[in-house]
């Protein structure tokens, strides 16, 4: 980030920094949980196959997941594993009472449908939140586990906003991972919310009249910096590794960074934005689940 002139720099928004942050302080929940008496929080994470990116990824999670003081249960299966495999092993995750929340990473194989077994998990240890229970709670404005990047992105946003009330904002790309439950937790914050899909035809124009621009589509560079209203704050939940023209790879986001520097008010880089947080969601996440398996409410981590 040293890299930017000093007008430049601090329009990056830092998630690295603010991740670390907030995995300090579930550790310091987490040994408080410990020391009144109760079990110690358990994430259990699935991995079906052999991607060489989800499994940096998942092992990541689980380095994170000792550092904050939690118990970490791998499951690294063949690609070959059945549907019912999965779905068995899963019941067995919901009924151990050591597991306080379950992932099971994406994608899955063709021959496993992902709505299926996202909702075979138990919906108390969905700590994802993509199962339907969760979802439909965050649709009704019900409290349950959030999905870990949306909220990710929502903690960002938070960083730079203290109130958004009667923000335009938009979102570009209508996932059920990001896209969907990013609309709901915006209009939770009072924002004015669009959302832009592959068959939206003023998509730049739409963009343009955003005070908070999220962008989720894993398109890298689709979004230029003409599209960006100046001032505007930007979210980039994109990452793709292209080629360089040295035989290397880097990571890029959905944003055309360079362009969009100068114009927008702060924006997260790539990497080192939204990914950061998806891990220290997820460990807020299975520390909320272990404190509601002991009748306790939700801390207030941020």
């Amino acid at each position: 980030m040293s890299t930017f002139p000093p007008e430049l720099a601090g329009k990056l928004i830092d998630g690295k920094g603010i991740a670390r942050s907030l995995t300090d302080r579930v550790g310091r929940e987490v040994s408080s949980f410990i020391e009144q008496g109760n079990t110690l929080p358990g994430l259990a994470v699935v991995l079906v196959g052999n991607d060489p990116a989800s499994e940096v990824y998942v092992k990541n999670k689980a380095i994170q997941t000792h550092r904050a003081g939690m118990r970490s249960f791998m499951h690294m299966l063949p690609q070959s594993t059945s549907q019912g495999e999965l779905l068995d092993l899963i019941a067995q995750l919901n009924a151990n009472p050591q597991i306080h929340g379950i992932l099971v990473q994406l994608p899955l194989p063709p021959q496993i449908d992902p709505v299926v077994v996202t909702n075979a998990i138990a919906p108390h240890k969905d700590v994802d939140g993509l199962g339907e229970v969760n979802a439909g709670r965050l649709s009704l404005g019900i409290e349950g586990i959030v999905p870990c990047t949306p909220l990710g992105c929502l903690m960002l946003l938070q960083s730079v906003h203290k109130d958004m009330t009667g923000k335009n904002a938009v979102v570009i790309g209508a996932s059920s991972l990001v896209g969907k439950p990013m609309v709901q937790l915006l209009l939770k914050e009072n924002c004015t919310v669009s959302i832009a899909h592959i068959h939206t035809r003023n998509t730049r124009e739409l963009a343009r009249e955003a005070d908070i621009l999220v962008v989720a589509t894993g398109k890298h560079g689709l979004v230029r910096g003409d599209w960006i209203k100046p001032g505007a704050t930007v979210i980039d939940v994109g990452i793709t590794r292209i080629p360089t023209p040295e035989g290397k790879t880097r990571l890029v986001g959905d944003v055309a960074f360079e362009e969009a520097l100068p114009i927008a008010g702060h924006i997260t880089p790539v990497p080192g934005g939204v990914g950061p947080m998806t891990i220290a969601c997820l460990l807020h996440n299975t520390l909320q689940a272990a404190r509601a398996t002991q009748g306790l409410g939700k801390d207030d981590l941020f």
